[in-house]
């Protein structure tokens, strides 16, 4: 029977090579589309996919990459019973989709991926950011701006829902992986030069 740290060792390289998979590029190749790297904002996820290659391809993409996360952290949250080590098996994918084997250690702003690892291991703090990201979207109709809101809010949401202090620091963790890749999103915001979503850049 394999043990706890080497099934942990498993997971993660699992997690890590899943969350390289590229599925705005996938998505846009399948359809026809264009590449999203040669075009718009030049970014793999949801939102430039979406704006360069069109819904059907930005759908498969979400889908994709919220689905890749949720499927490593469910599986360790299942499999594993060390906080410590679900952890790091959930940060698997969202390090592949950051800086993915396939495409040179290049990748995308990993907020599909990172949300659906967290509501793979804690569902309701994923559905919580979630929620935030579709009313900060609806409102403003950025998606940059809901994912700098929801990311900024996680830490604490995940306290409020009582999680422990070790997943709370996790997830500021991830947080602030996730605000500094939206550094040029920010500086936009604040210049009011933010297009919204499904307007070209």
């Amino acid at each position: 029977m394999v043990g706890q740290e080497w099934l942990a060792v498993i997971l993660a390289i699992a997690g890590y090579v899943l969350g390289s998979v590229p599925f705005g590029v996938l998505a846009s190749r399948l359809l026809g589309a264009a590449d999203p790297r040669d075009a718009g904002s030049g970014n793999i996820g949801f939102t430039n996919v979406l704006r360069v290659s069109g819904k059907a391809a930005g759908l498969l993409t979400l889908l994709g990459d919220a689905g890749k996360g949720w499927l490593v952290g469910w599986l360790g949250a299942q499999s594993l019973t060390s906080e410590a080590a679900i952890l790091v098996v959930a940060a698997s994918p969202i390090l592949g989709h950051l800086y993915s084997l396939f495409l040179r250690f290049r990748g995308g702003k990993g907020v599909a991926t990172a949300m659906g690892a967290i509501a793979g291991m804690a569902l309701p703090v994923g559905a919580a950011i979630l929620g935030l990201w579709l009313v900060t979207v609806a409102l403003s109709g950025r998606s940059s701006l809901g994912a700098v809101v929801a990311f900024a809010a996680l830490p604490a949401v995940s306290l409020l829902v009582g999680r422990s202090w070790g997943f709370a620091a996790f997830t500021a963790g991830v947080s602030l992986v996730i605000l500094a890749r939206h550094k040029e999103n920010l500086v936009r915001l604040w210049h009011g030069r933010e297009p919204r979503m499904g307007q070209a850049d």
